[in-house]
Parts: structure tokens; C-alpha cells; sequence
């Protein structure tokens, strides 16, 4: 007497509360996907607004990793200015937020947080960005741009 119309039903017994992890999937449960709505000229300030209030909710700043698809973060191009091993040791330390451009973030390891700022650059850096976000973020995917690109990437709905 189950109906299922979509394969995104979240408990099956009874109302659970939030995401219960799906039994059929042995990897780690799909990660809230917020969407905050903003032109390429303010994703990266609106993804900035997203890290403050993450920092403020008590968020630990390891636990988090932008990435943009434009002009790069100022702070990661102020590290890489010391040279790319200085800039992923920080990475590696994993003690501070991590600002990486959509062309190096397969690199990044998985962070309980991905903020993604869709801030311009070729249309194959948000198709390429978005879902590697999306696989990696644990818990939380911010993406910070156009609504109707990034539906348009990561699928109607979100």
C-alpha cells in the first residue's frame, strides 16, 4: 500500500523527523541543498554572508570549503600568491575556512560544508562544480547564483 511517485521518498514506517538515511544507499545520506538566490556579480558576496552566519551558528571554520566559479576568492588568490604547496598545506591543516577555484576543487577533500558561489566564468565550471559540491559536501550544499542555471545543473527542484 506504499506508493513511492519519486525515488527521493525519505521514511518509509511513519514521519521520522528530517532525512532519514536511505537503506538502499550504503554511502552517506544526500546533504540539505540550499539555494541563495544572487546575480554573478553578488554570488560571492552572498556567499560570503552564507560563511558569517555559519561561523555564527557555531560552525567550526574547518568545516567549510567555497568554491567559486568566476574570479577567484581575494583570499585564495592572496595565498597562492605564497605559492600553490603554502596554499594546500592550509587545505590539509583543515583549521580554517577554504576558498578554491571551481578548475582546482576536485582537490579539495570533503568538508561537512560546501559553499559554492556561481560568480560567471564558462558555463562548464558550474556543471563541473555543482556536482562534485554535491558529492562531497557531508551535511550542508549552499550554492550562491542564478536559480534557473544551477537547476539547470544539479536538476529541477532543487
Amino acid at each position: 500500500m506504499q506508493r513511492t511517485p519519486r525515488d527521493v521518498a525519505v521514511a518509509k514506517p511513519a514521519p521520522s523527523g528530517p532525512a532519514a538515511p536511505a537503506a538502499s544507499t550504503p554511502a552517506a545520506a544526500t546533504p540539505q541543498i540550499q539555494l541563495v538566490p544572487a546575480s554573478p556579480d553578488g554570488a560571492l558576496d552572498a556567499a560570503e554572508e552564507a560563511v558569517d552566519l555559519l561561523l555564527e551558528s557555531g560552525r567550526a571554520p574547518g568545516d567549510v570549503l567555497v568554491i567559486t566559479t568566476g574570479e577567484q576568492h581575494p583570499w585564495a588568490a592572496h595565498e597562492l600568491s605564497f605559492g600553490e604547496a603554502s596554499y594546500w598545506a592550509q587545505h590539509d591543516a583543515g583549521d580554517d575556512v577554504f576558498y578554491a577555484d571551481a578548475s582546482v576543487a576536485e582537490r579539495a577533500a570533503a568538508r561537512p560544508v560546501i559553499v559554492v558561489a556561481v560568480n560567471g566564468g564558462p558555463d562548464t565550471a558550474a556543471a563541473d562544480a555543482l556536482p562534485l559540491a554535491l558529492s562531497r559536501a557531508g551535511a550542508l550544499l549552499i550554492v550562491c547564483g542564478d536559480p534557473q542555471r544551477i537547476n539547470s545543473v544539479l536538476g529541477a527542484g532543487v
